[in-house]
């Protein structure tokens, strides 16, 4: 049934898709369409992550690492998720564990919550190691997710599985089991894929933007997928069961038992965080460093103003540059006050003019001659 055609009888008549779920071959090895569609989910979701890191007060570097160790933790954590439930599946005639089985993840096999898990734990340790909020950096890294996830199921579509039960509504996708059977079920692929896309809408235009603590992103997505995957994992026909346990007479579906969990936890914890605590948007990681740059600008110009401040010093400065002068003018030869020295240079330069008088004929206190006054003055 993986090439089988896959039609939409309610929806587009008779017409049916019959591309191969093998994109190309590299030799004898298959390169699946699955693989591909996964690895663009992945592309997607880093760079929705790189462009939103700012608005978390994370770097780019901060997703490329967690891209780098997410990826092969995720698919280690999808593999080991797998094998724990469908254990009988990977064991020998002696009962023990079929290694080969178990790493051939090429062959198929693997769950989206083990995923979930690995990455989140990898965060915790990352922002440890960082000293970042985890909060902050799981709020960034479920839009990848949800980004991956809602490409990431057409993967399902292109091998034919992930289908629901036997339904007759409009949108019920037509699979070709034989040649001369077929079967219409729930596009439960596409539920999903839809689900997610309007989930990850919710956290870019509403959530987002309101955000009053590191991890408010998170918890709805826990929340939102968690809603989502409870309802259509009850309409998958292929779903993973909690060993033999059941409840009511049915047996425990897996994804059911753990989204139920994680409703129940998520919902808790907004209404904590939220209404009890009442967190407030200043707490925010990116609001706490813009905070702390702010300051930083404000303390780096502060040396700036201390020129302003130098006129109020210049006259303590000024007698050292007086007594500089005055040195100078003793140097000089010149008093320290120039304004006394002026008179003691008066006289100096009377003696000369009495001098040239005398050299005249005139007597030194510049009386005229006695010949002159006693012709005008001798006969009273």
């Amino acid at each position: 049934m993986q090439d089988s055609p896959i039609s939409f009888p309610g929806l587009f008549g008779d017409w049916q898709f019959t591309a191969s779920s093998v994109a190309f071959h590299i030799g004898p090895k298959p390169i699946y369409w699955y693989g591909i569609i996964l690895g663009i989910g992945v592309l997607m979701g880093l760079w929705l992550c790189t462009k939103q890191a700012k608005h978390y007060g994370l770097k780019e570097d901060n997703v490329v690492d967690m891209v780098l160790w997410g990826v092969p933790l995720g698919i280690l954590g999808a593999r080991t998720y797998y094998v724990l439930f469908y254990l009988d599946l990977f064991r020998n005639e002696s009962g023990g564990l079929d290694w080969k089985k178990v790493v051939a993840i090429w062959d198929g096999g693997g769950a989206i919550y083990g995923t979930v898990i690995a990455c989140f734990l990898l965060a915790i340790v990352y922002s440890r190691v960082e000293k970042i909020k985890l909060g902050a950096l799981t709020d960034l890294c479920v839009m990848g997710l949800l980004t991956g996830q809602m490409i990431g199921r057409w993967g399902n579509f292109m091998n034919r599985e992930a289908f629901g039960a036997a339904t007759t509504l409009p949108w019920r996708m037509e699979l070709w089991t034989s040649a001369s059977h077929s079967i219409e079920v729930h596009p439960t692929f596409l539920y999903e894929s839809l689900w997610n896309l309007l989930g990850l809408l919710l956290i870019l235009f509403v959530v987002s933007r309101g955000r009053r603590f590191d991890g408010e992103n998170t918890w709805f997505y826990f929340l939102w997928y968690g809603l989502g995957r409870f309802w259509i994992e009850g309409l998958r026909t292929d779903s993973l069961y909690l060993f033999d346990w059941k409840l009511f007479g049915q047996p425990i579906r897996v994804s059911q038992a753990l989204s139920l969990v994680l409703v129940l936890v998520s919902a808790a914890m907004l209404f904590f965080r939220i209404h009890i605590q009442k967190c407030s948007a200043e707490d925010l990681m990116v609001n706490q460093l813009a905070r702390a740059a702010k300051e930083a600008d404000a303390a780096a110009d502060a040396p700036a103003a201390e020129p302003a401040d130098a006129p109020a010093a210049e006259p303590a400065d000024a007698p050292a540059e007086e007594t500089e002068e005055a040195s100078g003018t003793e140097e000089a030869g010149a008093p320290a006050d120039a304004p006394a020295a002026e008179p003691a240079d008066a006289p100096a330069e009377e003696p000369e003019e009495a001098s040239g008088a005398e050299e005249a004929g005139a007597p030194a206190d510049g009386v005229p001659p006695a010949g002159e006054d006693g012709q005008k003055g001798g006969n009273p």
